[in-house]
């Protein structure tokens, strides 16, 4: 079952995806060449924290795994889950994905962004514009009446003559009193595939999408997520509201 937010879940999920879109605005603009990632990470801590919230991905537990850090930041080749490390220092042409996702009174907010660190080559920038845009496509799709197929083949749609890999072991997800609901949302799928999307369902839509081939391997840590063939990727991420009418961003920074 898609769980379907009342009114008043919703009001609480807008308070909780304002938080986490302003930490993630703010942890943005505190990359520069120079820092390292477990900085970034404890400054995201103190953000989270500023606000009266919680990290979810914080000892979040898969199994015998935990997670250790407070934020996922994951540079160049690292897809997603990176953890901070004082040996992760950002250096000019580097990108990065911040992936801020918070608990607050019961309910998650979840969003994510690949940013440039200085200049980056064309082909990069040219990356992370198409990624980026891809989201707001399938975001586009996550109406009352359509199903999960329309947005993932929106994504795919928008990616494949790119050639890009479309990363596939990953994918977007329902999202409320967890980090994870149903339905799982892949970037890729016929349009008509998946369930019915309804009022009121709230959808973590984030392409990841890399310059190579769409496979991945998990690093030793158990979390750290890299492609295969080491090409860069990005990856960005809305928590979105599902209405009767246009779907509406919840992550959006107010700071």
């Amino acid at each position: 079952m898609i769980p379907v937010k009342s009114v008043g879940e919703i009001g609480v999920m807008r308070e909780a995806c304002a938080i986490a879109a302003n930490v993630l605005e703010l942890l943005c603009r505190a990359v520069e060449v120079g820092v390292n990632t477990y900085d970034l990470d404890q400054e995201g801590k103190r953000l989270i924290a500023s606000y009266g919230a919680k990290s979810a991905c914080f000892q979040y537990r898969a199994g015998s795994r935990v997670f250790p850090s407070h934020t996922c930041l994951s540079v160049n080749d690292v897809i997603v889950h990176g953890i901070g490390s004082l040996n992760t220092v950002l250096k000019q042409g580097d990108i990065i994905t911040v992936d801020v996702c918070v608990e607050y009174k019961g309910f998650i907010g979840d969003n994510a962004r690949t940013i440039a660190v200085g200049e980056i080559p064309d082909t990069t920038r040219q990356l992370l514009e198409a990624t980026q845009e891809a989201l707001f496509l399938g975001i586009s799709e996550a109406r009352a009446g359509n199903r999960v197929g329309f947005i993932s083949n929106a994504v795919e749609s928008f990616i494949r003559p790119k050639g890009y890999g479309i990363v596939r072991d990953f994918v977007g997800h329902g999202v409320g009193r967890s980090m994870h609901e149903e339905p799982q949302i892949p970037n890729f799928g016929p349009r008509k595939s998946g369930a019915k999307l309804r009022a009121g369902m709230t959808l973590a839509i984030e392409p990841m999408i890399a310059l190579g081939r769409h496979q991945v391997e998990i690093l030793p840590d158990g979390w750290t997520a890299r492609m295969k063939d080491r090409s860069l990727s990005a990856h960005f991420e809305h928590t979105v509201l599902v209405t009767n009418g246009e779907p509406e961003i919840l992550t959006v920074p107010t700071v």
